[in-house]
């Protein structure tokens, strides 16, 4: 029920009532629900920080094999929070997190034996630690989907829609509306897209997207008419499966030389849905939509030539077509190359560069929670983490001192900011974004400055 809530919560205090179920459950030795408590005192939610607290909690859950309080019990002491620096237990923690199934443990192992941190350097550990992210993640996209595809690609960009934005201000929502009613194709085509998946804080919304695309289809749209065939490939509320119709509308964008439409119906023959098995066929469709550039179709034609579906296994055509999807950032082509380069097929192997390979898929499926496991970024913003980790820099090495004095300085400076500077959009009230108001280098600035300031300061004083 609170997990339920939880991720149907818009609002606080329907968050808060979340974790008022999350507690009874617990109370009642639920492990799922002790985790969730845990979590919520660690990181503070709905001012209940007690890290004391949420150690105590996950060290319970740890030695009831929760891998989730294994790895976070790791992350504690890798980082001296609330009990002992201790990278030696921190190890080890994350060694049993691995080992009960935590694909973060897995990823931060993977980044300790690639960097050689606290362990001796070892690419072959590091890559077998990442390849087991790498097969789940790959195995959920799909099993989820049914074909190994991306479930929804952006034709055009839905960020014209707005400028800097991450969400579409209601007035220039209805604007845009405005402008689909009068029959602007273009704008009907991306509403739908973004109504299709949720994008830029509007709600997922099948109808709302089926009753767009509906209008740019009747207007001559090819991407409308492909997305309608998606919808009913896929199936969903608003359009129940239906391959019959998919086959209709993925035809209809065809006809038009439309890639999206030549890609649906090639995945139609390929795996048999409405049509009989024709690999010829599938073939023919994912050749002229990938001539086009539809980066799907390329993956699609690498999967038949390294699976050896419908025609003589070729890795070199193989790595062909899953390197040119991949520049396009197609996940599953970069997570095939990565296995390529493991296993030295039909390339010269690489432990490296199937590292890499591997880190760029799961960077594509935006496993943000695991960025920072190998060095990229921490998943939550914490202000006095920051500042305890620039103290323990400075400490460690004479040599950091200035570099942490400034990095102290616009720590203090952005936390000033945020506190002082709000403003409201439509009703909604955001944090003030310094590098989209001031420049992603505000910050080299405003040392310059104070730089500059100090020099006039000293020679009026000496000069």
């Amino acid at each position: 029920m609170g997990i339920k809530i939880l991720q149907q919560s818009k609002s606080q205090k329907q968050k808060a009532e979340a974790y008022i179920f999350f507690a009874k459950a617990a109370d009642m030795g639920n492990l799922k629900a002790m985790e969730k408590m845990a979590d919520a005192l660690l990181f503070g939610n709905f001012g209940m920080q007690n890290i004391t607290a949420a150690i105590q909690l996950y060290e319970s859950l740890a030695k009831e094999g929760s891998y989730t309080a294994q790895n976070a019990l790791g992350f504690l002491s890798s980082y001296g929070i609330g009990m002992e620096y201790n990278q030696a237990k921190a190890l080890i923690y994350y060694t049993f997190g691995s080992a009960g199934g935590s694909m973060m443990s897995q990823m931060i192992l993977g980044y300790r034996y690639l960097s050689g941190i606290n362990v001796l350097q070892n690419c072959e550990v590091a890559l077998n630690h990442y390849k087991k992210v790498a097969d789940y993640i790959a195995d959920k996209l799909e099993k989820s989907e049914g074909i190994p595809v991306e479930k929804v690609r952006l034709t055009e960009r839905p960020e014209n829609l707005s400028s800097n934005s991450e969400i579409l201000d209601w007035d220039i929502y209805q604007y845009y509306k405005f402008l689909a009613e009068r029959g602007d194709v273009q704008i009907q085509v991306s509403l739908g897209q973004l109504h299709l998946i949720g994008r830029k804080g509007l709600d997922q919304d099948y109808y709302k997207a089926l009753y767009y695309f509906l209008k740019a289809a009747k207007a001559g749209s090819a991407n409308a008419m492909a997305f309608i065939g998606k919808m009913y490939l896929e199936g969903n509320a608003a359009a129940p499966q239906n391959n019959a119709t998919a086959f209709k509308y993925f035809s209809m964008a065809a006809s038009k030389g439309n890639a999206i439409g030549l890609h649906g119906l090639g995945l139609l023959y390929f795996y048999g849905k409405g049509v009989p098995v024709n690999y010829a066929e599938a073939l023919k469709y994912f050749q002229k939509a990938a001539e086009k550039g539809w980066p799907n179709a390329q993956f699609q034609l690498g999967f038949m030539y390294y699976s050896g579906s419908g025609v003589w296994k070729d890795y070199k055509l193989a790595f062909k077509y899953f390197y040119l999807a991949s520049q396009s950032g197609q996940p599953l082509a970069i997570y095939y190359l990565a296995e390529m380069y493991a296993t030295g097929t039909g390339v010269l192997r690489s432990c490296r560069t199937a590292v890499e390979k591997r880190l760029k898929f799961l960077k594509r499926r935006r496993c943000i929670q695991w960025h920072f496991s190998y060095g990229i970024e921490l998943p939550f913003k914490d202000i006095h983490l920051a500042r305890r980790l620039y103290d323990m820099a400075a400490q460690t090495s004479p040599d950091a001192h200035i570099p942490v004095f400034f990095a102290l300085m616009k720590l203090e400076t952005v936390h000033l900011l945020q506190d002082i500077l709000f403003f409201n959009f439509t009703m909604r009230w955001k944090w003030m974004k310094l590098d989209n108001t001031l420049g992603p280098y505000w910050d080299l600035f405003v040392i310059g400055l104070i730089i500059v300031v100090l020099i006039f300061l000293l020679r009026n004083r000496y000069g």
